[in-house]
């Protein structure tokens, strides 16, 4: 009726993949008060109340962030109150930006708002949001298309 089984060998982990990165996501039911810094990629739908800092960030449409951000890459898709630096940013139609922007290379979607200034990294000269005087040829313009 009983028969001997050799006991079960431990499971070992195998990594998800070989490069060795690795994603975490903050769900919507989470609220984080204090500074994050992740080696790896993140995805939050969360609220957060600190700075941020991570290799690649991902921001759902509900997720609102009071902190400064800086990322190799981000995509901005939820409420940011804080300054963002990134190489590369997107800003999603859903997005609603109160803090300034620095960046290498930028897209805006049709429909996100910034309140604040543009920054090339590069140059590091600011930009107006708002369009510029006529007769003021001091700065370049930034121009968005639809």
């Amino acid at each position: 009726m009983f028969s001997k089984k050799h006991a079960a060998t431990p499971r070992q982990s195998v990594p998800m993949a070989s490069t060795g990165s690795t994603f975490s996501v903050i769900g919507s039911d989470v609220t984080i008060k204090g500074d994050i810094t992740a080696s790896a990629d993140l995805h939050i739908d969360g609220q957060i109340e600190g700075d941020i800092a991570c290799a690649s960030l991902v921001q759902g449409e509900s997720s609102h962030i009071a902190g400064a951000i800086s990322a190799e890459s981000a995509r901005i898709g939820g409420a940011v109150t804080g300054s963002i630096t990134a190489r590369e940013l997107v800003v999603l139609q859903n997005a609603r930006i109160e803090g300034d922007v620095h960046y290498d290379t930028l897209t805006i979607e049709q429909g996100a708002a910034v309140e604040g200034r543009f920054a090339h990294r590069e140059t590091g000269k600011h930009h107006a949001v708002e369009p510029a005087l006529p007769d003021d040829d001091s700065e370049p313009k930034l121009h968005i298309a639809s």
